[in-house]
C-alpha cells in the first residue's frame, strides 16, 4: 500500500518540487496550499489531492487533515514547507513584520505538528519533517529576524524527536541552502521595502555583494526535495539533513571546527568585519 505525505506551501518552488518527487515515487500525495490551484502541476493523479492549507489557522490546518484521512486513510508523513523569506535591518523591522514572520514560520509549524501527533501517535509510526534553512547552521547578515524563526523551529524539532520516540515517530529537519528566488524574495518581497535604511547603506551594499558572489553553487529545488524524501524515509536516528552545497560546508563548518574558526570563516564568507577589525 503506497504511503500517504501531506505537505504544506506546495504552490511553487521547493514545495511543489517536493510533491512532484514524492509523487513520482509511488507516493499518495496531498498538497497543500492557501489558494488551492491543481494547475499547479503538470499532471493528474488519483494519488495526488490538493487540499486549502494556511498555517496560521488552526481550522484550515485540521480542515486539510481531515480531508487527507477522508482521501488515502492515513497520513505517514508531514512535510512543514510553508514559510516566508525575509531579509532586512532590525532597527527598521516593524513588531507586525515581525509577528507575521514569526506566524508563520514558526507558530504555523509547532500548529501543523500538534494537529497530526494525535492521528500519528495513535497509529503507531509517523514522520514529521521541519524545513528550516542553512540560516540555521552559518548566520549570514541582514536576516536576523528570519533566522530567529528558523532557529526556533530547530530547537523545536530537536526536542520533539526525543518527546516523540517512544511512539515511534520521527521528528527531523531539511536544511537548504542559498537560493536567491526562494530563500528571500518568494513570498517577502513586498515586506522588504523600506527595511534599509540609508545609515546602514555601506553594510548592506557590501552583504549584498558578498551574497552576489556566493562561495558556492546556490542550492536547487530538487536537492531539497531529494533531502526531504530522505529525511521522511531514512531508517536511522538522524535529524538534520542539509540540502544544497552551503548547507553541507556550513555543516561542517559549525559542528567541526571551534567558534573561534568559525565566525573567522563567515567573516570572510559573508562580511562586514566588525567595526575596529584589521583589514
Amino acid at each position: 500500500m503506497a504511503q500517504t505525505v501531506l505537505i504544506t506551501g506546495t504552490s511553487s518552488g521547493y514545495g511543489k518540487a517536493m510533491a512532484e518527487l514524492f509523487l513520482d515515487r509511488g507516493w499518495n500525495v496531498l498538497a497543500t496550499m492557501r489558494k488551492p490551484d491543481p494547475a499547479v502541476f503538470a499532471t493528474s493523479s488519483a494519488r495526488l489531492k490538493v487540499l486549502p492549507l494556511d498555517v496560521t489557522d488552526a481550522g484550515s490546518i485540521d480542515r486539510a487533515i481531515a480531508g487527507g484521512l477522508s482521501a488515502f486513510g492515513a497520513i505517514d508523513v508531514l512535510v512543514n514547507n510553508a514559510g516566508i523569506g525575509l531579509a532586512s535591518i532590525v532597527e527598521a523591522t516593524s513588531d507586525a513584520i515581525v509577528r507575521e514572520i514569526f506566524e508563520t514560520n514558526t507558530f504555523g509549524v509547532i500548529a501543523t505538528c500538534r494537529a497530526i501527533i494525535p492521528h500519528m501517535r495513535r497509529q503507531g509510526h509517523g514522520t514529521i519533517v521541519n524545513v528550516t534553512s542553512s540560516v540555521t547552521l552559518g548566520v549570514m547578515p541582514l536576516v536576523a529576524v528570519y533566522a530567529a524563526s528558523k532557529c526556533a523551529v530547530e530547537g523545536f524539532t530537536e526536542s520533539l524527536s526525543y518527546e516523540l520516540g517512544a511512539f515511534d515517530v520521527r521528528a527531523r529537519l531539511v536544511e537548504p541552502g542559498y537560493a536567491p528566488t526562494t530563500n528571500l524574495t518568494a513570498n517577502g518581497g513586498a515586506r522588504m521595502q523600506g527595511l534599509f535604511p540609508e545609515e546602514y547603506a555601506a553594510i548592506t551594499q557590501s552583504c549584498f555583494a558578498n551574497m552576489a558572489n556566493y562561495p558556492t553553487p546556490y542550492c536547487t529545488e530538487l536537492e531539497v526535495a531529494e533531502a526531504t524524501f530522505a529525511a521522511a524515509t531514512a531508517n536511522d536516528g538522524r535529524i538534520r539533513f542539509p540540502a544544497g552545497a552551503d548547507s553541507k560546508l556550513l555543516a561542517e563548518l559549525r559542528w567541526s571546527t571551534s567558534e573561534e574558526h568559525y565566525l573567522k570563516k563567515m567573516r570572510e564568507m559573508f562580511g562586514p568585519k566588525p567595526v575596529g577589525a584589521a583589514a
